[in-house]
């Protein structure tokens, strides 16, 4: 609404000076009422061909022309703007802009992705897929208004575009911007910002890496050692990409990959493997578990104890996994 404001506000600032101008001249010049030189004002400058309001004196009519050369162009002009703002929708823009703004203050424990160019779109994808909230920052936004997409046009260097995005109540950031200079200054920018804030940087040359972890990154990819990892392997271990492709596509509804975090009022801690049911009951195996101390137990036994703290990375069907994360939240 500001935006709006500081456009039309030139244009009502010159049509206001003009009236004023003429009412003004005309009680100066003709002696005339306030009323009667305000509608003089009007009908001379909207050009209607009314009947002046009263027999004018040679000055009158000398004001009356001066008025009408610098006053109509004024009009026309402001009409001309009005008319471009509606054609052009930045009143539409503008209002977008209010809803937007209202829509991020909502905003809790959301994402930020900072970059909505190829990749950030896929990310904004899964995020969708799995019903997690995110605004995207991008510089040349388009418009996503049918998918109901948050999309914030600015610099997601600068803190100002960040804490407009809602920082301080975000979750975790994603910062996928085109250089890692650029990944720099937001993940030293957004740690300042909300220092509990989990960050997953991308890095593109060798050494951004290191450089990044220092800054404040939780997570560093680089999409080219990963994407000539996953090139080789396909290569080489054709059956194995295919199965992980498998395992972790967004939307498979036949076999699902998961990680599911054991809570402290969770009942299945103390419980093994085997007294949970995981696999008799429900078919599902685990594949992986994290301890709290970050330890990661691969292939874990029937006999292995399920801890406080721990994520348990399970695989099978995407109906059993829900029955599973119903089981983990059960209290004690």
């Amino acid at each position: 609404m500001g935006e709006l404001w500081r456009k039309l506000f030139p244009v009502i600032l010159l049509v206001t000076i003009i009236i004023s101008f003429g009412t003004i001249g005309y009680m100066l010049i003709e002696r005339w009422s306030l009323l009667d030189s305000i509608y003089m004002t009007i009908i001379t400058l909207s050009t209607v061909g009314y009947k002046e309001v009263g027999e004018l004196s040679t000055g009158g009519r000398l004001f009356t022309i001066i008025l009408i050369i610098s006053g109509v162009g004024t009009v026309l002009y402001s009409l001309s703007a009005g008319a471009r703002f509606m054609l052009e929708g930045e009143l539409q823009e503008a209002f977008g802009r209010r809803r937007l703004e209202k829509r991020v203050k909502e905003l809790k424990d959301h994402y930020i992705i900072c970059g909505f160019g190829r990749m950030g779109k896929i990310i904004g994808k899964e995020l969708r897929n799995r019903g997690v909230e995110f605004i995207a920052i991008e510089k040349n936004p388009i418009s996503y208004e049918k998918e109901e997409i948050l999309i914030l046009e600015g610099d997601a260097t600068q803190d100002d575009v960040l804490k407009e995005s809602g920082i301080e109540k975000a979750k975790g950031l994603i910062t996928v911007l085109s250089t890692d200079a650029e990944n720099l200054y937001v993940v030293l920018s957004a740690k300042g910002l909300n220092p509990g804030l989990y960050i997953v940087a991308r890095a593109g040359e060798e050494g951004s890496e290191q450089k990044l972890l220092r800054a404040g990154a939780d997570r560093v990819i680089s999409p080219y050692h990963i994407g000539g990892l996953r090139i080789a392997h396909t290569v080489l271990k054709p059956a194995v990409v295919d199965f992980i492709e498998f395992a972790t596509k967004a939307g498979n509804i036949d076999l699902q990959m998961e990680e599911i975090p054991i809570p402290e009022s969770s009942g299945l801690i103390g419980l093994t493997l085997d007294q949970c049911g995981m696999g008799r009951e429900l078919g599902v195996i685990v594949v992986a578990i994290k301890r709290a101390t970050g330890e990661m137990r691969f292939n874990p036994t029937f006999r292995t104890t399920i801890k406080l703290g721990d994520t348990l990375i399970v695989l099978g069907e995407v109906s059993k996994l829900k029955i599973l994360e119903e089981k983990v939240m059960a209290q004690k």
